[in-house]
């Protein structure tokens, strides 16, 4: 049963996956096969926003990750028209480490209205700090805002060690350490991602893994004005993940800074 408690809260979803239709439940199936779990959902727009109302979730920032160069126009493109039909939407455009013109992708972006930029080293099988990766953050700094997967303790490609990398060289770049900054990592990812500047931190997969203390002194070391709430839908559901979220204990106030306000202010949005 779903708790009543989501009624209380303004409730936007920070991390969630969207793909083409023909190639939802495919997609769907190989994240599953990546990260050897099952998926609650099918990532397509309809059943991300079937999902989000079970709690209430006005606002969905949706992204999807270009896993070889060719892809980036197209998927570009997709997240563009799915945000012009779904005006709740925000999208995160993609580029990649490999691409032969990243400062066309980012234009692209900018010209199709996207609000950021997303990357998932992991996927993309490049390292978060490295010479090509930096080119994109050069040229995004002081222009968009970046989501990146943190983490994983089967790679190196995101270790929290290159997302302080990325800090320590682009200090001006807003960016979004996803999975509390180091999916599988988190002590890792605690020790040296605490009290940065201009760092944020959203807390998709990760509720289901730590135990509620872990994760409520996480936020906190971060800041909970610095932590937004997020699914990594079709990863989990929203009616599972909100449950989790309660279970962290933090106040009435709290809730709604991480649920909907921190969001707001990091996109400047009403």
């Amino acid at each position: 049963m779903i708790s009543e408690e989501y009624k209380k809260y303004e409730i936007i979803d920070a991390h969630a996956h969207i793909f083409p239709e023909k190639i939802a439940e495919n997609a769907t199936v190989n994240i599953g096969h990546f990260y050897e779990l099952p998926m609650t959902g099918c990532g397509m727009s309809n059943k991300l926003i079937e999902s989000g109302k079970k709690i209430g979730v006005s606002r969905y920032l949706v992204c999807s990750t270009a896993t070889s160069p060719r892809q980036i126009s197209s998927i570009n493109s997709f997240i563009a028209g799915e945000c012009k039909a779904h005006p709740e939407f925000y999208g995160f455009g993609t580029t990649h480490a490999d691409s032969d013109d990243i400062e066309a992708d980012i234009l692209q972006i900018e010209e199709l209205g996207l609000n950021g930029v997303k990357l998932h080293p992991d996927f993309q099988k490049f390292d978060a700090d490295s010479p090509e990766a930096f080119k994109i953050y050069e040229i995004i700094q002081g222009r968009l805002p970046l989501l990146i997967h943190c983490g994983d303790n089967r790679y190196d490609y995101s270790a929290p060690k290159r997302i302080r990398a990325i800090h320590d060289n682009f200090p001006r770049l807003q960016l979004l350490a996803a999975h509390l900054g180091g999916y599988q990592r988190w002590d890792e990812a605690e020790e040296i991602l605490a009290g940065l500047q201009n760092v944020r931190f959203d807390v998709s997969s990760s509720l289901a893994f730590l135990s509620p203390e872990k994760a409520a002194h996480m936020v906190r070391k971060y800041g909970v004005e610095n932590c937004f709430f997020g699914v990594d839908y079709p990863m989990w559901g929203h009616d599972e993940e909100f449950e989790h979220f309660l279970a962290l204990g933090f106040t009435e106030k709290e809730n709604q800074m991480i649920l909907a306000e921190n969001f707001k202010e990091f996109l400047k949005i009403r």
